[in-house]
C-alpha cells in the first residue's frame, strides 16, 4: 500500500558544493541516495518536496557540512493479506521465490494448489499442472502475502497462491 510520508535525513556535502548552488546539491544528494531505497519496513518510492533544510554545521577535521533535510514522499509499505504482482526469480523443490519490487516472497510447497506439482525432470525446474500452468523462471504471477518479516534494509514475505479468491493467476507469458 502507498503512502505519503514525512522523513528526515542528514546529508553531508563536500565543501567544493559551497555557493549559490548549494539547495539544488543537497535536493539533488537526497534524491540519489534515498529515491528507491528501503528502510526495512518501508521503500521510497519517490520524494515529493523538501520543505525545510537546516543551516550546515561543519564537521570538524573534515571540512564536510552537515544538513538535516526534512521532506515528503510516497513510501510503498507491504502488509499481510495484500494481493501482489511479481516475476518468480528462482524454482525449487521446495516451492519459489518471488520478486515483488523491494519485496522477496517465498511461496512454499503447501501455499501452491494441489494440482500443480513440481516437475524434477524439466529443465529449467518448474511447477507445473501439466496443462497449460507452468511456474518457471521469469514468470509473471499473482500472490497473497500471508506473513512479512523485516531486516535493516530488507522486506521478505510469506506469500500464498491457495486463497479461494486468488488462484493461480499467470499475468503475462514468461516469454
Amino acid at each position: 500500500m502507498f503512502f505519503l510520508k514525512e522523513l528526515e535525513k542528514t546529508i553531508q556535502l563536500h565543501p567544493s558544493y559551497f555557493g549559490p548552488l548549494i539547495r539544488s546539491h543537497i535536493h539533488r544528494e537526497l534524491l540519489t541516495k534515498e529515491e528507491g531505497s528501503s528502510t526495512g519496513k518501508f521503500t521510497i518510492v519517490c520524494i515529493l518536496d523538501s520543505f525545510e533544510i537546516s543551516d550546515g554545521q561543519v564537521i570538524p577535521g573534515s571540512g564536510y557540512a552537515e544538513y538535516i533535510v526534512h521532506y515528503k514522499a510516497i513510501v510503498w509499505r507491504p502488509y499481510k493479506g495484500e494481493v501482489m504482482d511479481g516475476v518468480v526469480t528462482s524454482v525449487i523443490r521446495s516451492g519459489f521465490f518471488v520478486d515483488c519490487g523491494s519485496l522477496q516472497a517465498f511461496v512454499g510447497r503447501s501455499m501452491i494448489p494441489s494440482d500443480i506439482k513440481f516437475d524434477q525432470t524439466a529443465t529449467p525446474a518448474q511447477w507445473t499442472d501439466n496443462g497449460e500452468q507452468v511456474i518457471e523462471k521469469g514468470t509473471n504471477i499473482r500472490i497473497k502475502i500471508k506473513g512479512l518479516r523485516s531486516e535493516v534494509d530488507k522486506m521478505y514475505a510469506i506469500g500464498t497462491m491457495k486463497e479461494a479468491c486468488y488462484p493461480f493467476h499467470p499475468l503475462l507469458s514468461s516469454s
